[in-house]
């Protein structure tokens, strides 16, 4: 048996993006959180989504307990799948794993920065923190309700390059996930607003408009400085690296693109007011 290693922190797309990487390498087994699956349906094993504590769930997806240890080692053994991907955090936690399965030492390494930029990990991130939706790289089918107290719910089908359905995921949100950030469309809107208003350059901003998904969208109408026309590109170069810049520090994703458009110079800064704005935050 090969044995594959997917790894990187913990939210950031990793069981999303699991289905795909292994279609591409052809392997036809994934370990994930506890589980083992094959095919796209559920072999042995129970998911650490399915704990009721975040110290139990790590527990479980190392594969702490002997039981649990056993009954995936006997599907394994039944089913002798030619590849094997193992799922985790970190490299350590994969070899762990794989040691526990006594499944062999792992061949290959795959890390989720490989195939997902900063900015999609970082907005997996913030998905997880404010909405707790977590992925199972199963169908909703094999996902059981009565393990929930919270959301189950179809996720979304996985297609090749081709076009062809390779999976289906599930979204869940365990029981022990954390108390959830909330954040409303105006916090969002007022950061970049006051980037805009602690700049020499902007005297005011006549529309605004955001979208917070799937990636952050912004496009803004200035009301540019007459006396600081000089190098002006290098300025609202400027000025949309520090939009970014405080959009990471207080939400911790970055945007995808930042629009600024110059509608007219003046000489004097007014109070900035939004006159126009137009704020969509929704899938």
């Amino acid at each position: 048996m090969n044995i594959y290693s997917f790894s990187g922190p913990s939210g950031t797309g990793k069981s999303s993006f699991a289905l795909e990487l292994a279609h591409q390498l052809e392997v036809d087994a994934i370990i994930d959180d506890g589980l083992f699956i094959m095919n796209g349906c559920r072999k042995a094993g129970t998911s650490a989504k399915f704990e009721k504590s975040a110290f139990k769930a790590v527990k479980r997806a190392i594969f702490s307990d002997d039981a649990h240890v056993e009954e995936v080692r006997v599907a394994l053994q039944e089913v002798q799948p030619e590849k094997l991907m193992i799922i985790g955090t970190s490299d350590r936690m994969t070899i762990r794993i794989a040691e526990r399965l006594g499944v062999g030492e792992i061949e290959h390494f795959y890390h989720i920065d490989e195939y997902r930029t900063s900015k999609q990990m970082k907005m997996a991130k913030f998905i997880r923190k404010t909405e707790g939706k977590h992925i199972m790289p199963v169908p909703f089918v094999e996902v059981q309700q009565n393990f929930f107290k919270r959301l189950v719910m179809k996720g979304f089908e996985i297609f090749s390059t081709k076009k062809e359905k390779i999976g289906e995921t599930t979204i869940v949100q365990p029981d022990f996930h954390e108390d959830l950030l909330v954040y409303k469309t105006k916090d969002f809107t007022q950061c970049i607003r006051q980037v805009c208003e602690d700049s020499p350059y902007i005297m005011d901003v006549t529309k605004l408009q955001f979208t917070l998904y799937p990636l952050p969208i912004a496009k803004l109408v200035l009301v540019y400085s007459s006396n600081e026309t000089e190098r002006m590109d290098e300025k609202l170069y400027m000025l949309q690296q520090q939009i970014n810049q405080a959009f990471d520090e207080q939400f911790e994703i970055e945007f995808d693109t930042i629009d600024l458009q110059v509608e007219h110079l003046a000489s004097q800064k007014k109070p900035l007011k939004i006159k126009k704005q137009a704020a969509v935050v929704e899938h």
